[in-house]
């Protein structure tokens, strides 16, 4: 399955998950490089979570691809691991990662079923332009499913879930 960075056509669908990473504390309380902030327990309570639901409901994307930042990777990580998967680190999904860099990740990863974790304000943009929406934000650990049928992007895709943290039951 070919994808141009033009915005072609798409031979079928393609789901895309885009995650944003889940709880990291405050930034601004974070003493040292943002890039190594980590999960809070909060954060890895939430991340566990979504991982038993997607497992659940047999969630399994074809590939995970994270932020090598350190909060994104420890969710990816999280989440792979109740899905029995690993995780593809790409430094695009770190910040500023727009639309032709979601077109050439898909057009590489080739996969049917992709999971792309990251950060906001990059996902809450990503969501709004895939959906045609305006103001739609992602939480912490909020996940947005979105199926492409004919084309990628230009409001083309149809949201599937939009599964904010706090649906998810704590233990």
């Amino acid at each position: 399955m070919a994808m141009s960075t033009e915005g072609a056509a798409i031979n079928g669908t393609v789901r895309v998950h885009l995650l944003r990473h889940a709880h990291a504390g405050d930034a601004f309380e974070w003493i040292g490089d943002d890039d190594l902030r980590p999960l809070t327990k909060k954060g890895r309570g939430q991340s566990e979570r979504l991982g038993r639901f997607l497992e659940a409901h047999a969630v399994r994307p074809d590939v995970i691809v994270t932020s090598p930042l350190v909060r994104a990777r420890q969710t990816a990580e999280i989440v792979a691991e109740a899905l029995g998967m690993t995780v593809k680190v790409d430094p695009r999904l770190g910040s500023g990662f727009g639309k032709r860099d979601l077109w050439s990740l898909l057009d590489e990863t080739g996969a049917r079923e992709v999971m792309l974790v990251g950060h906001d304000p990059d996902f809450s943009a990503m969501l709004n332009y895939l959906i045609d929406a305006a103001g739609m934000n992602m939480k912490k650990g909020a996940l947005a499913t979105i199926d492409l049928h004919t084309k990628l992007g230009d409001g083309e895709g149809e949201l599937r879930w939009l599964v904010p943290p706090d649906l998810l039951a704590e233990d």
